[in-house]
């Protein structure tokens, strides 16, 4: 199968999960949030696995956890490395957003709402290009995953649960 023809065939699970991505608001400069943070990091692990990721886990930092997962399939493979954030950054001034941050809506072909591009829907994006090409037999190199959730605050656990 082609990829224009898995992405016809998926277009409406692919937009449903997304929007449960984005419905998260997943802030992490504000403590109130940080239940939302876990949430979201657990949504990511349940999208990973289920786009063919071998093993994904949510893994505890100082701060907001990381995603990690991966997709093994032999040493004589290269190792393709998909880094993301699932944080956003605050909405305020409420006021001045023409629609709710949280509650995606489609304009004009266009996804519009808080993390609908940076960076819940470039993630989106790898995550469902990886499930095309496990699904289609297509993939040639070995994936690992790490989504984080500290970016919009900038990366501070990141660096500790790198080494």
């Amino acid at each position: 199968m082609e990829i224009k023809e898995y992405i016809n065939q998926n277009k409406e699970r692919f937009i449903e999960e997304l929007f449960s991505l984005i419905r998260i608001p997943s802030i992490s400069s504000q403590s109130e949030h940080k239940g939302d943070m876990v949430k979201c990091a657990n949504r990511w692990k349940e999208l990973i696995l289920a786009a063919g990721a071998d093993k994904c886990e949510v893994m505890a930092t100082k701060g907001n956890p990381v995603v990690y997962g991966e997709k093994f399939l032999s040493n004589r493979f290269p190792t393709v490395m998909v880094y993301g954030h699932y944080d956003v950054m605050p909405v305020d001034p409420i006021d001045e957003w023409k629609t709710t941050p949280f509650e995606p809506i489609v304009k004009n072909d266009y996804i519009w709402a808080r993390g609908a591009d940076d960076d819940k829907g470039q993630s989106f994006m790898q995550a469902k290009a990886f499930e095309y090409m496990v699904k289609s037999g297509k993939l040639q190199c070995n994936v690992k995953f790490m989504l984080e959730g500290e970016e919009e605050i900038g990366s501070g656990a990141l660096y500790d649960f790198c080494k």
